[in-house]
C-alpha cells in the first residue's frame, strides 16, 4: 500500500493485547428513508470526528461502513462498544441496515477511490457485484504459534459459527434458496476460501509470502481467509459470518468465539475432517443454515442445531471462567427461534419486501 507500511507476518504483535481479549467489526450498509443503498461512506467519515473517527472506516464500496470496537475484554464491552458507534451513525444523518447482503439492491455499486481497492478492482473485475457485510471478530493472543494451533482449531467450528450467523437469505429482490448468499458472492473472489491447517507459524509465514507473490499483493491483508492469524493486530480473526442485524448478536457470537477460543487454548490438534469436508459442511450451513447436516469433528454429519448445542455445551465452563456466560443466552434464543435468516424469511412473508427492509433498518438502529 502506498504511503504505508506493508503488514508482515515476521514483524508481530502477538501479545501486545491482553489474552481472549476480544475486537469486532462490523461491514452495514448505508441506505436512504426508504432503505435503498446510499453511496455516502466517505461522507460519513467526513462528518464523524473526535475518538469516534477513529472506530469508523469505509470498506470497499461507498454504499457499506466498517464499524470497530476498542479492545475488549467481556463481550459486554463488545455490544456497548457496537451500540455507541451505531448510534453515532445515526445522529450523524445515516441510515444503517445490518444483512449480510441489502435484500433488494441490484444496482452495481461504486468503489471507494484508495489505492489498496484499485488493486482489488484489478483482480475482482465484474465480480464486485453487490456489497457483502461480515461480522469480524479478533482474539488476543500472546505467541505466534499458539495463534496458529487457534486459527486450526477453529476451522472445525467455521460450519457451526456459519449456521448460527447465516443473514442473507434475500438478493436482488428475490429469495436466493440459501441462507447465507454473501457467503456465495464473497466464494467467487480469490482468496476467500477455507485455508488449511498449517504445522506452525513458520509454516503460516511462508505459505502467506508464496501467496503474497503469487497474487502480486503487497501483504497478507489480502488474504482474506475465512480464519487467519493477523500478526500486525497480534490477533485470531473469525472472518466467516455474516454481519448481524441485532448489536446483541454479534455480541453473543464474539462471546462463542472467545468461549472457544478458551477452550481450544491448550488441547492438542484435533486432526480430521479434511479440509476438503470442512469447506463442504462450511458450504452446506450456508446454503440450508440451522436446518443444514454439517461436520463438527470425526462423527458422521448431524443436523446443524444438535452440533450447535454440542458446540455450546461445551464451551460453557470455559465462559463461565471468563464471567461470559450470561452473553450466550442470545445463541440459545438463535437455537430456538431462528437465525438472521429464518427471521429475514418470516418477517418476509408477514409484510413483504419493503416490511421486511423497514424491520432490517429498524433492528439495526
Amino acid at each position: 500500500m502506498k504511503g504505508e507500511v506493508a503488514p508482515d507476518c515476521h514483524d508481530h504483535c502477538f501479545g501486545n493485547s491482553p489474552p481472549l481479549s476480544l475486537g469486532v467489526e462490523e461491514e452495514l450498509l448505508l441506505v436512504d428513508e426508504r432503505q435503498r443503498l446510499v453511496a455516502e461512506g466517505e461522507l460519513v467519515l467526513e462528518r464523524i470526528q473526535g475518538p469516534a473517527a477513529e472506530r469508523v472506516s469505509t470498506e470497499i464500496f461507498t454504499e457499506q461502513i466498517e464499524l470497530k470496537t476498542g479492545i475488549c475484554h467481556d463481550p459486554g464491552d463488545v455490544l456497548a462498544d457496537l451500540r455507541q458507534m451505531r448510534r453515532t451513525i445515526a445522529d450523524a444523518g445515516f441510515g444503517l441496515l445490518g444483512a449480510g447482503l441489502h435484500p433488494t439492491s441490484a444496482e452495481e455499486p461504486t468503489l471507494v477511490s484508495k489505492p489498496r481497492y484499485e488493486v482489488v478492482r484489478k483482480d475482482f473485475g465484474s465480480l464486485l457485484r453487490t456489497p457483502p457485510c461480515g461480522l469480524h471478530v479478533h482474539v488476543g493472543i500472546q505467541d505466534p504459534d499458539t495463534a496458529v494451533h487457534l486459527a486450526n482449531a477453529f476451522r472445525l467450528y467455521l460450519p457451526a459459527l456459519q449456521a448460527l450467523s447465516a443473514n442473507s437469505p434475500f438478493r436482488a429482490g428475490a429469495d436466493s434458496g440459501h441462507a447465507s448468499a454473501r457467503t456465495s458472492v464473497v466464494r467467487s473472489y480469490p482468496r476467500f476460501q477455507l485455508p488449511r491447517e498449517f504445522r506452525d507459524y513458520e509454516d503460516f509465514c511462508r505459505v502467506a509470502d508464496e501467496l503474497i507473490a503469487a497474487a502480486g499483493v503487497d501483504d497478507y491483508t489480502y488474504i482474506w481467509w475465512d480464519v487467519r492469524p493477523h500478526p500486525r493486530l497480534g490477533t485470531v480473526e473469525v472472518r466467516a459470518v455474516d454481519v448481524q442485524t441485532d448489536a446483541a448478536r454479534s455480541s453473543a457470537l464474539a462471546a462463542l468465539i472467545q468461549a472457544i477460543a478458551a477452550k481450544e487454548l491448550d488441547r492438542p490438534s484435533s486432526g480430521p475432517p479434511s479440509r476438503e469436508a470442512l469447506e463442504e459442511s462450511y458450504f452446506q450451513a450456508a446454503s440450508h443454515g440451522l436446518d443444514a447436516e454439517i461436520l463438527l469433528d470425526s462423527t458422521p454429519p448431524e443436523p446443524a442445531r444438535n452440533a450447535c448445542r454440542r458446540v455450546l455445551d461445551s464451551v460453557r465452563p470455559f465462559a463461565r471462567e471468563l464471567g461470559t456466560e450470561a452473553a450466550l443466552e442470545e445463541i440459545e434464543r438463535i437455537l430456538r427461534e431462528g437465525n438472521g435468516a429464518d427471521e429475514q424469511r418470516r418477517v418476509h412473508r408477514e409484510a413483504g419486501m419493503q416490511g421486511l427492509l423497514d424491520h432490517l433498518a429498524e433492528r439495526t438502529r
